[in-house]
């Protein structure tokens, strides 16, 4: 489809587009220290200096952790350098982290490519300002931001130079913790199309202009105001947020986000690293830092083993029976059998979107059914021999609670094709109750290399069999079969973004026995409790465009199954969806791209 021309950032235009649519050094040893909380029965505590590890805590961050202090020549240089190579690399290897330590620096345009992250590194986004802005725009990309994947930014003060920072992204590309002294404009140079997005924890003294973008999701943070909406705009615990008003304007607004805990950040106690661990909050409203130090728990570098790419899991499983923590330095890891993490309280933490690979068909990360597991910051790319699964979380019949101290699953991101060949059936997989999925973007690649309806097959994109869990920010994409399948109880779901698979060869390739194709999001007939608000599924049929879709989400009709906010689109007429949910909401119609809406369901 060609591009179609917008002079203006018209506030109000809904968008027709989407993307496929176009074609450092080692730590002292110390006990944690506290921050306004006592430590946690799970943190894990210093092995006794009588037993001496066969692989040491700590350890330099390596080549693609560039660290920078206020006094170092050659800032934007190097920030320019990084860019140039990262601006196009959509499936390059480079991976990098750009760190900043407390401080003040002037004059600095940070453009963000891909894999690359950028951050401070103070307990407080305070504490490292930048005069100056962090950029993501789509001029590799002819003014198209549909694609501005895996970038993030972090733990920074800005103070843009125009008085609003530019921040084009899609699907992974978070904005977590930052403060804005001014605007965030999330649409690209011209306000061409863009697809995302996620921010949390994060305080923008100015309005926020999504202009062209379809779809976003912010959580407990602060705005100074919010200036449009497209198709799916959702917030929960806001300050400043707009008030309810779905579908027109299509606001769907929380109050509070009812379970939240912040992802895990590395920072610099004076000359210290250290990885800070948030606490859990409950009915979470505004940001973590705005009011003093954070709660929770600091841990010295000195108790993670930092790795380098190349290592093994072996490796890696050796430090974490050692009682080590991971932190994964920037880079691609092959793994010949999964990482497994058997220990309460362990945090599995990449920087600069380190990437594991499973080879031969093994799952590249499981997780024992304990307390307090985090796991963040890092990319799964599926091998060329299909995996059962990519990461589980808790083995198969976990029952555990887990209620005070959740495992959370932040800024992963799992990825099947693209940047080659790649299989699995399912994709993630929650067995642990009470899990938090925060943030996560499943992608089976659309487009790319070893990209084919069969090539790189994957059915199922996550499946929940824990009860209890709580899914905030899910964005799961063209799986050959369900996106998400739902069998816990009391399952919540705040913000889904979908689109099924566009290439199906035909009906009878996504034939789901009598039904015309498979949900995007299907609740199992045995639930009997469950929640969603601000869900949305796409279709482009570009293989066939008379193929039929009959629902977006299915679930049992029963009162304690509830939706609220849903939405279906047919991007440019090609496919169509029937209804909404189950037999409820009027079909998509023609070429149009306006939305087929339910408010309530039942």
């Amino acid at each position: 489809m060609p591009h179609l021309p917008m002079d203006s950032p018209d506030p109000v235009r809904s968008l027709p587009a989407r993307r496929s649519v176009l074609g450092a050094m080692a730590a002292t040893a110390a006990a944690p220290a506290l921050l306004g909380l006592s430590s946690p029965a799970s943190a894990a505590p210093a092995a006794p200096a009588t037993q001496p590890r066969a692989l040491p805590g700590g350890g330099d961050l390596g080549p693609n952790v560039i660290v920078f202090d206020p006094s170092t020549s050659g800032i934007q240089a190097k920030l320019d350098q990084v860019f140039r190579q990262q601006e196009s690399a959509q499936f390059g290897t480079g991976r990098y982290a750009l760190l900043f330590k407390p401080g003040t620096y002037n004059g600095l345009n940070a453009q963000l490519g891909f894999y690359t992250s950028i951050a401070g590194l103070g307990l407080s986004p305070d504490d490292t300002a930048i005069n100056g802005d962090v950029t993501v725009d789509a001029g590799w990309f002819n003014g198209n931001a549909t694609q501005n994947f895996w970038r993030s930014a972090e733990n920074l003060a800005l103070t843009p130079v125009s008085g609003t920072n530019r921040w084009a992204v899609a699907q992974a590309a978070p904005f977590r913790r930052m403060h804005v002294k001014g605007g965030l404009n999330l649409a690209p140079t011209g306000y061409g199309w863009a697809s995302g997005g996620y921010i949390a924890d994060s305080r923008i003294d100015g309005s926020v202009g999504p202009y062209s973008q379809q779809q976003w999701y912010t959580r407990d943070s602060s705005v100074g105001g919010w200036a449009n909406a497209v198709w799916n705009m959702v917030f929960s615990g806001v300050q400043g947020a707009p008030a309810q008003s779905f579908p027109n304007p299509p606001y769907t607004t929380l109050d509070t986000t009812p379970v939240s805990r912040e992802k895990p950040f590395l920072y610099l106690n004076g000359s210290e690293y250290r990885v800070f661990l948030p606490e859990r909050r409950t009915n979470a409203r505004g940001t973590t830092w705005g009011s003093g130090t954070p709660r929770g728990t600091s841990v010295p570098l000195t108790q993670f083993y930092v790795a380098k790419p190349g290592v093994t899991a072996a490796t890696l499983n050796a430090a974490l029976t050692q009682g080590l923590h991971l932190l994964l330095t920037p880079g691609i890891y092959h793994l010949d059998q999964p990482i497994q993490v058997n220990r309460a309280g362990t945090v599995v933490l990449g920087l600069g979107y380190a990437t594991l690979i499973p080879d031969n068909g093994v799952t590249a990360l499981r997780t024992a059914d304990v307390d307090g597991v985090r796991l963040a910051g890092f990319l799964i790319d599926a091998g060329p021999v299909n995996s059962s699964t990519l990461l589980e979380v808790g083995p198969t019949g976990a029952s555990a609670s887990h209620s005070a101290n959740p495992t959370t699953v932040q800024d992963v991101f799992i990825r099947i094709g693209g940047a080659g060949a790649g299989k699995a059936t399912t994709s993630m997989v929650i067995n642990s109750r009470d899990t938090i999925i925060d943030h996560t973007w499943v992608w089976r690649a659309d487009h790319g290399t070893g990209v084919g309806w069969e090539t790189n097959r994957a059915d199922y994109g996550i499946r929940v069999n824990g009860d209890d869990v709580l899914a905030t920010g899910l964005f799961v994409e063209h799986f050959n079969k369900y996106d998400v399948q739902w069998y816990g109880q009391r399952g919540r779901t705040i913000f889904f973004q979908n689109e099924k698979a566009y290439d199906a060869p035909n009906q009878a390739a996504i034939q789901n026995g009598g039904v015309k194709g498979y949900a995007a999001y299907k609740v199992a007939d045995s639930v009997t409790t469950h929640e969603g608000w601000g869900l949305g599924s796409y279709c482009y049929y570009n293989v066939d465009p008379t193929i039929v879709q009959h629902n977006g989400f299915a679930a049992p009709n029963t009162p304690g199954v509830k939706f609220h906010d849903l939405l279906v689109v047919s991007l440019g007429g090609q496919g169509q969806y029937e209804h909404v949910v189950n037999e409820t909401g009027a079909p998509t119609s023609g070429t149009s791209t306006v939305p087929s809406t339910v408010v309530s369901y039942p």
